[in-house]
């Protein structure tokens, strides 16, 4: 039993972080209340979390290798508790969103740890048995937020979504400190030094385009700050593009941007993380302030994704690596196609909250299919001296597709609202129309991601498959944290 409490550490990480993502979906209505905040604000609260996880994946990687994995992954444990119970704590929107940006900091590093943890920490069949029950954890931690989260705010107030992290980070912190070896991997690149500027134009550009896209919702696209907001993003994106072809030790390659594979599974990790959990912000206020479901009913009615997640992935995980990747990855996006159409299929005026059942099951399948192989196929699609760089850009462009998703999804759900509500339809038909809405953009969403998933991903060599029954992914094994070289 023993051996397997540095993976507890690991994954006890790993789930606060990534349920953290939607945790606070159910809570909304309540911090509204309590915080007198706008519709614009909380999605900030959602969306600096993850846009912050997105900006400094790649950048934390870094930091790692320079400084140790352990050392970096206990850090953003500390940063992470701090940050949330500043979250707890906040008196108003302003200090909550600048908490939350905080609080996915310290989850970038751990997220840009975690696997190499695994990796380094276990060996022959008992890796292939870690990174199956790590790719569980990641593939059901943001599914179940929202449960969790309707648990926590109907019994405890909306604060404890947060205040329930300090116990498990301690706990975390603890075990990584007394069950993890002291130096795994860093510390041994000499000469290196972090992408300041890639990481200043990077954050730019997704922070700005992410502002671009919330306040066009609320304020019109010819508004002067929106399009303001939209020339700097690209302006920032050309800065980005600029600074990485000239640094000697560039954030993302831009080479490797040339490779099919690569390019289309950057491309599809977004519009996966997109299509799949950007929607239940507004499907979790639905429940509520329509249909007057409590946070816990909230949460509990989004359960058969959860579900179906955690059990795919436990079960199906560690058996994926016997397919081509774009198998497991480009069925897991169509499931979630389907999944989307199903709910726009369901979802109406007169709805209950039975309709939303079939929808999500299948959502979740999907999920469980493409989480545990996301990350290996990017490293196994690029050479090996660049297998961190590709996981940390494969991680950073989820969180990204999340990000825009509630940015973009916002847009269009407050657009319809407001057009339907000065028309005088009664707000659960305005609800309905704006689920309606998302529900295909969704699904459009995840089918292009399929499409360029099964038309652009090779095939893996046979001899890394071979490597991968022996107990040994090849991607798991050798750097799925994101580093740059």
């Amino acid at each position: 039993m023993r051996k397997w409490l540095p993976l507890v550490a690991i994954c006890l990480g790993a789930f606060i972080l990534l349920v953290d993502v939607t945790i606070v979906n159910v809570a909304l209505p309540r911090m509204a209340d309590d915080l007198n905040a706008s519709f614009a604000s909380l999605q900030w609260v959602i969306d600096v979390y993850a846009l912050a996880l997105a900006a400094l994946l790649m950048v934390t990687g870094s930091l790692a290798d320079l400084f140790g994995h352990r050392r970096l992954y206990a850090a953003g444990l500390v940063v992470f508790a701090l940050a949330s119970l500043a979250c707890a704590l906040s008196p108003d929107a302003a200090v909550l969103i600048t908490a939350r940006a905080v609080q996915g900091a310290g989850g970038a590093a751990m997220f840009a740890t975690s696997a190499a943890l695994v990796s380094a920490t276990y060996q022959g069949r008992d890796r292939g048995v870690a990174f199956g029950v790590w790719g569980a954890v990641n593939g059901a931690a943001a599914a179940a937020g929202p449960i969790v989260g309707g648990v926590l705010t109907e019994g405890f107030g909306w604060q404890a979504i947060f205040l329930v992290n300090l116990p498990i980070a301690v706990v975390a912190v603890a075990l990584t400190l007394r069950v993890l070896p002291a130096r795994q991997g860093g510390g041994g690149r000499g000469g290196a030094r972090l992408d300041l500027p890639g990481a200043a134009t990077f954050t730019l550009a997704a922070a700005a385009l992410t502002y671009a896209l919330i306040r066009g919702g609320e304020h019109g696209w010819g508004d002067g700050l929106t399009i303001a907001a939209f020339v700097v993003a690209a302006l920032s994106a050309a800065g980005f593009v600029a600074v990485e072809a000239r640094s000697a030790n560039p954030m993302l390659d831009l080479a490797l941007l040339r490779r099919p594979s690569f390019a289309g599974l950057l491309t599809g990790a977004l519009l996966y993380q997109m299509a799949a959990f950007s929607g239940l912000v507004f499907v979790s206020l639905w429940l509520q302030n329509v249909l007057g479901l409590s946070p816990v009913g909230g949460g509990l009615a989004l359960m058969p994704m959860a579900g179906t997640a955690f059990v795919v992935a436990a079960v199906v995980g560690r058996h994926m690596h016997r397919f081509p990747p774009r198998v497991p990855i480009g069925a897991g996006l169509l499931l979630i196609s389907l999944g989307s159409l199903l709910l726009w299929a369901t979802v109406h005026p007169g709805s209950g909250q039975a309709s939303l059942f079939a929808g999500l099951a299948v959502i979740g399948v999907g999920v469980g299919l493409s989480t545990p192989v996301l990350v290996s196929a990017a490293i196994d699609s690029v050479p090996p001296a660049r297998a961190g760089m590709a996981g940390g850009a494969v991680n950073t462009f989820r969180q990204l597709g999340m990000t825009l998703g509630i940015a973009l999804f916002g847009a269009v759900f407050t657009a319809r609202l407001r057009t339907l509500t000065s028309s005088g339809a009664p707000l659960h038909t305005a609800y309905a129309a704006g689920i309606d809405r998302i529900s295909i953009l969704a699904a459009a969403a995840a089918l292009l991601g399929a499409i360029l998933i099964l038309t652009l991903l090779r095939r893996r060599p046979a001899s890394e498959v071979s490597a991968g029954e022996a107990g040994a992914p090849s991607a798991s094994a050798s750097a799925e944290e994101p580093v740059t070289r």
